[in-house]
Order: structure tokens, then C-alpha cells, then sequence
């Protein structure tokens, strides 16, 4: 490990563990990044990374602007404390690996005011191989109790104008369209017309994160934050004059302040990915590495699955949330609005049981279940609309689950909140009940709509707290949680492992009703470089009716089938839903038989090539029977290139079944056009492989 030191004009102060300092640096474990730390003259504490001796992040000034106090950025007296090495294995409960390295050298710099209020704040660095994190540590001091951060200052002064990949600063959700643009030609703001969201607030020219970016030389970077708790999320503010990003939090139309804190306390992270190559971005563990070991212990209760569900169908039309019918006089009663389209009936939902259970699918979602939903939508106040513990006439909780456990299939349940937080919260506790009574372990929520209180937005303090409440809570009653419309995910399920998935991206849903042409081909090639590396992704593959024509004629999924199957490699959950109607795959039992095969749940993961918003692929071990699975995806441009297989084990043969483009695939020409092929191959064995437009490759490789 390398650290200097530079001390203050003769004046040495040498504690036991730190010593006062204006310029200080450490280096990452293989030595190819550095982060050196000074102070100006006036005591501002600033920043700068190199990687392999070439300047990235140039002056960087970091500070704080709090309500009813002086700012918090200047008049510093740094002291250096001793740095420390460490390196461990821990194992992931599920997840895309078994071992992870967390292998970093850290340092924690002491910041104290030299005059008047003599306020300290301490700054750690930790500096991995393939990135850096750092945060801001409050401890407790008799000047500065309850803080009211008005806003963070940090900044990403850049030395480039970065290839960029993003999404604007939206308060309120992430369901964008990423744009690739130079960092210079970020407008955030362009994005307003276009959304027509159930709600949308874009305040700034500011980028969501993770936001990647790409290098003339090839460097890799990707901006993020970890360990987001009690906490407003960060949005990045872009000078497009000045290639610069700032910190710019999430607020409250309620408060003046984004943050309201008691010391002592720490920010959290904020992560930078520096790597060569577009693969590494995604074999990388920094965010997860930066959260707290696991806090809940054992949670053999949650099974990773895959699942099917009633819910494609209602964003086709071919059936609906709601029962149709309004409750009058403690009575359901035809009131002319009953459409006899319910998707949750008992009989549908053992319709996908039965499925589920013939094709080695664990799960089945129910969407629509519970009362509340003919009266949400439009109704400004939400409060006290759904009702998390009470079903509608035609569904029979107790019949589904002692049918779906006769069948050896787990129900998973459905919270649709309306972004009511109140009534949620309130109703928690006997809804976690309901589900510990019937043995339910999976609930997906959802907040669609304005934060209610209003005021409030998706991703400001306020709902953060709400988000991790919400799981905490969830675990003592042996429940997992996958969050749509949530917070971005930050790498909290390796603290609280019963985070699993979530959202937080455009699904595959707005290529059933979005009137902008859905999601085009070049999306996931940018999300799996992207979103993907802050956490799972609920993104509901499998779609096989690729047309739909008879649902919606205007509207399409624009990939080819092979690419719906690589999905299940290429984006990664620890549950994978077989998203497409049952008639649809009961049509297609070839294609099916990968999503019958395909594990959830990793023992390793290869990213084998790549270049952001252009193609992945992906190999990935099973965990306990061995067996290899692998995805490649491409954006509308058709690909072609050698595997090498050496990722498969020495001294085994495997039969590799292979379903791939046909000759004549093509995303929006000829979606459905597939080959399937059963080779045997061993590590030293290669394969060519070709992709459609908009196409892909899905592979599994099972042990002879």
C-alpha cells in the first residue's frame, strides 16, 4: 500500500493513529488508482483520481450547505488517520456469485474548522481495484447536533468529454429511455415534454445514476452511490461548459432542507467504476462491497425462483386489476361498470399453477387480488383505497395457496400501494401477518402515482426511509421484497438479503402500451451496462407472442424470440419471471424448455465481451448442479464472433443446447424466426455465433 504525507509548514502534530496534513494520497491494491486529497489555502478540502497515472477526476471540491448554520466547506485543518488494508471473501446468500473478494485500502481524513464553531467532519476513502467509494462521517460534537442539509456539494470535475449513457434527474421515477450523447450534450430537461407518466419531475439539467460513460482510450466509468439509508438519493447535475457533475440531492416541497440528520451519522457512499472495459463494469462487486455485511442472519424461507403470473395479460387488455363492480351497502353490486374481465380469479390463477408446475416454475404472481382497485386511479387523495388483507368475491386465498402448495408452487403476493405511504405503512403489519399465516414469502410492491403525503417525491429522504422501513419489517415476518416504482437500488441486499429485486427502470411493460414504439432494440444493451450495476432488475423476460397483434396492433416487443430467452442469463434476478401468457408458451414448448432449464441463482459469473449500448454476453454457473448458462444480446445492429468456452469446468463434457437467431431473424421483420441446435462441447471448444438485429443467443450448457 502506498500513502505520502505532506505536512503543514513545520507544523507535525503525530497522534497515535493520524497526523495533520494539506496533501495526502492512497492507491488502489494493484496500485492502478490513486486518490490524492488536499487543501486549498483558504482550507477547502478537495479531491483527485488518476488511473494508471492519467488524471480522471481532476479538482474536486467537496462541502456541505446546511439550514440555519454557516456552510460547512472551508476553513478545514486536515489530519490524516493511519490507513488500513483489508481483504476478505465473503459469500453472497444468493446472488450473481458465490465468493466475492472485498479487497480495498481506506483512509479517513479528519476535517475540523480551525475558528468559531470548530465543526468536524471526517471524509473516508476506500480504493479498490475497479473503483473508489467514499462517503462523509458526522461525529458527535457539541456544535453541530441536528443537521439540516440543504445540499450536498460533491463534485466529478472530469479531464474528457465522456461518451455518456443516461437518464435525467427525474425526482420521480426512472422509467426513461437512456440517451447517448457527449457529456457536453446532456439537456436532462428535453425529457419533460416527452413523459407521460403517472408522475415525473425533472427539476435540472442532472443525470440519474448509475450513469456510464466511455472514454476515447476505453476507460470505463460509471457514477453511484451505496448504502443509500436515511438519506436523500443523489441526482448529478451536469455543467456541460465545464464537463463537471454535482451532487445534487432530492428534496421535499414540504421542507426547505433535503436531509434532516442527528450527528453522529455518515452519508452514503459515493461510487465511481474506473475499469478498461465494458465487461469488467459488470463483473464488478463495488457497490454491493461497500454495504454492511448481513444483519438478518439466516434466510433459507426465500427461495430464488422463477415465476409466472396475472399480469402481461392486463397490460395487453386481455384482462383487468379491478372486479368491476362497486361494494354498496356492504354488498358488491353492479353499478353498470362490471366488465367480467377480472384477471384474479381462483380459476385463472390455478390456470398458471398448473403451468407453473409442469415446467419447473416455482412462483405465481396475482395482480388484482385485494379491493381498492376501481377506485384509484385519478383520485387525488389514495389514502385508504386499497385494502392489503382483503380479497375480491371471486378469489379464494385460502383454495389458491392449498392448491399451489398441493402443486409444489409458492404464491407470491401483490401490495399496490398507489403511492399511499400512510395507509401502507398502517396496514403492514396485517398484511406481513396474512402472508406468514399462508406461508407467502414474496410480495412485489408497487407506487404508482404522486407520494402521498404530497410534497413528497419517489426518491427524497422521506421515501427512503419508507423503502428500507418497509423491508426491515418485511423480515420479521420471513417476507422478500421486489419494489416497483422504488428506490434505486444501492446495495442494501447484502445488509437486509431480503431485498431481492425491484424495478426501477422502464420494464418491459411499455412495449404493451407506451405510444412511443416501446423499448427499441438498443435498451438492454445499455440497461446491463447501466441500471444493472446497481442491483437486480425485476424486468419480466419470456415474451414469445412477440406482435401481440391481436391485443394491440400498434404495439410490439422489438427483439427477436432468442433474445427474450438470453435475457434470463444477460439481465440478472434472483427471480426471473416467464412474463408471456400461458396459451403462448403451451404453443411454443421448444423455445419454453430454456426457461424450463435456466437457473436463478449463481455460483459464478463471466461477462465474455461487450461494448455499452451495443451487445453482452454473458455466461453463468448454476449453483448446485454445476451447469452453465449463457446469454448474448445485441442492439439493431446484427453481430458475429467467436466464443471461446474455456469458462466451462476441466475434464467435463456438456451437451450444449443452443437456441439462436434464425437466417432470416429480425427484431421488427421476422421476430419469431429461431434455430435450436444440441452440440457437445467441452472448455477447449469454440463456437461462432451469429445475431439478428435486435437478436440474441441463449445457451445452456448441461453436464454429461
Amino acid at each position: 500500500m502506498k500513502i505520502k504525507f505532506i505536512f503543514l509548514l513545520g507544523l507535525l502534530t503525530l497522534v497515535i493513529t493520524s497526523c495533520e496534513v494539506e496533501s495526502a494520497g492512497v492507491t488502489s491494491p494493484n496500485e492502478n488508482i490513486s486518490v490524492n486529497f488536499h487543501l486549498s489555502p483558504e482550507g477547502r478540502f478537495f479531491y483527485t483520481i488518476h488511473y494508471k497515472e492519467r488524471a480522471i477526476i481532476d479538482t474536486s471540491y467537496v462541502g456541505f450547505e446546511l439550514k440555519g448554520a454557516p456552510v460547512l466547506d472551508n476553513g478545514f485543518v486536515a489530519r490524516v488517520k493511519r490507513p488500513i488494508e483489508v481483504n476478505e471473501t465473503w459469500q453472497m446468500l444468493w446472488g450473481e456469485q458465490l465468493n466475492v473478494l472485498n479487497y480495498y485500502n481506506e483512509v479517513e481524513i479528519e476535517l475540523e474548522e480551525k475558528f468559531d464553531l470548530q465543526r468536524k467532519m471526517n471524509v473516508v476513502f476506500r480504493v479498490y481495484n475497479d473503483g473508489v467509494g467514499f462517503r462523509f462521517e458526522f461525529p458527535e460534537q457539541p456544535n453541530l447536533k441536528e443537521v439540516l442539509i440543504a445540499e450536498e456539494h460533491t463534485e466529478f470535475n472530469l479531464t474528457e468529454d465522456y461518451k455518456t449513457f443516461w437518464i435525467p434527474g427525474d425526482w420521480d421515477i426512472y422509467e426513461h429511455l437512456y440517451s447517448t450523447t457527449k457529456l457536453s450534450n446532456i439537456d436532462a430537461k428535453s425529457y419533460i415534454p416527452k413523459t407521460n407518466l403517472a408522475q415525473s419531475y425533472i427539476p435540472e439539467n442532472a443525470v440519474n445514476t448509475p450513469v456510464t460513460m466511455v472514454g476515447k482510450d476505453g476507460v470505463h466509468l460509471s457514477f453511484h452511490e451505496a448504502a443509500l439509508v436515511d438519506y436523500s438519493g443523489m441526482t448529478l447535475k451536469v455543467d456541460t461548459v465545464n464537463l463537471n457533475l454535482k451532487s445534487h440531492l432530492v428534496g421535499s416541497r414540504n421542507n426547505d432542507y433535503k436531509v434532516k440528520r442527528t450527528t453522529p451519522f455518515y452519508t452514503p457512499w459515493r461510487s465511481i467504476h474506473i475499469t478498461d472495459n465494458a465487461p469488467s463494469l459488470i463483473e464488478s462487486n463495488l457497490i454491493v462491497n461497500l454495504n454492511e455485511p448481513n444483519k438478518l442472519g439466516d434466510i433459507s424461507w426465500f427461495t430464488p425462483m422463477k415465476y409466472t403470473g396475472v399480469w402481461w395479460e392486463m397490460h395487453l387488455g386481455k384482462s383487468s386489476w379491478d372486479y368491476g363492480m362497486e361494494m354498496v351497502n356492504g354488498k358488491w353490486t353492479d353499478t353498470g361498470k362490471a366488465h367480467g374481465r377480472h384477471g384474479a380469479t381462483t380459476e385463472n390463477v390455478k390456470r398458471f399453477i398448473d403451468f407453473s408446475a409442469k415446467n419447473n416454475i416455482k412462483g405465481v404472481l396475482v395482480e388484482g387480488w385485494n379491493t381498492g382497485w376501481e377506485r384509484w386511479i385519478g383520485f387525488e387523495d389514495r389514502e385508504g383505497v386499497f385494502d392489503f388483507v382483503t380479497t375480491y368475491p371471486d378469489y379464494d386465498l385460502d383454495e389458491v395457496v392449498r392448491y399451489a402448495k398441493e402443486k409444489g408452487v409458492e404464491i407470491i403476493m401483490h401490495h399496490e400501494t398507489s403511492a399511499a405511504t400512510e395507509t401502507y405503512s398502517k396496514q403492514q403489519d396485517a398484511a406481513f401477518a396474512l402472508m406468514k399465516k399462508y406461508g407467502i414469502h414474496s410480495v412485489k410492491t408497487g407506487y404508482v402515482g404522486k407520494i402521498l403525503p404530497k410534497g413528497e417525491y419517489h426518491h427524497g429522504q422521506y421515501m427512503v426511509n419508507h423503502y428500507n422501513r418497509t423491508v426491515e419489517k418485511a423480515a420479521k415476518y420471513e417476507v422478500a421484497i421486489n419494489a416497483h416504482e422504488p428506490i434505486k437500488p444501492t446495495g442494501l441486499r447484502r445488509t437486509y438479503p431480503n431485498t431481492i429485486s425491484r424495478e426501477g427502470l422502464r420494464g418491459q411493460e411499455f412495449n404493451a402500451w407506451s405510444g412511443d414504439g416501446g423499448n427499441p432494440p438498443e435498451h438492454l444493451p445499455i440497461v446491463a451496462f447501466a441500471r444493472m450495476l446497481a442491483g437486480p432488475i425485476d424486468f419480466t423476460p419470456g415474451i414469445f407472442n412477440i406482435k401481440f397483434d391481436e391485443y394491440r396492433k400498434e404495439n410490439q416487443v422489438n427483439t427477436t424470440l432468442a433474445q427474450q430467452l438470453a435475457l434470463y442469463v444477460v439481465i440478472y434476478s434472483p427471480i426471473q419471471m416467464a412474463a408471456d401468457l400461458v396459451e403462448h408458451y403451451e404453443a411454443n414448448p421448444e423455445p419454453l424448455q430454456f426457461i424450463k432449464d435456466v437457473g436463478v441463482n449463481w455460483e459464478q459469473t463471466k461477462v465474455l465481451n461487450g461494448e455499452v449500448g451495443d451487445y453482452v454476453t454473458i455466461a453463468r454457473k448454476e449453483r448446485g448442479t454445476g451447469n452453465w448458462f449463457l446469454g448474448s444480446i445485441t442492439d439493431e445492429n446484427k453481430r458475429s464472433f467467436e466464443l471461446n468456452l474455456d469458462f466451462l469446468d476441466g475434464n467435463q463434457e456438456y451437451t450444449a443446447t443452443i437456441y439462436k437467431d434464425g437466417k432470416d431473424a429480425h427484431w421488427d421483420k421476422k421476430p419469431l424466426s429461431l434455430d435450436i441446435e444440441t452440440i457437445k462441447v467441452n472448455k477447449d471448444s469454440k463456437l461462432a455465433v451469429n445475431l439478428a438485429e435486435g437478436g440474441g443467443v441463449a445457451i445452456s450448457f448441461v453436464k454429461l
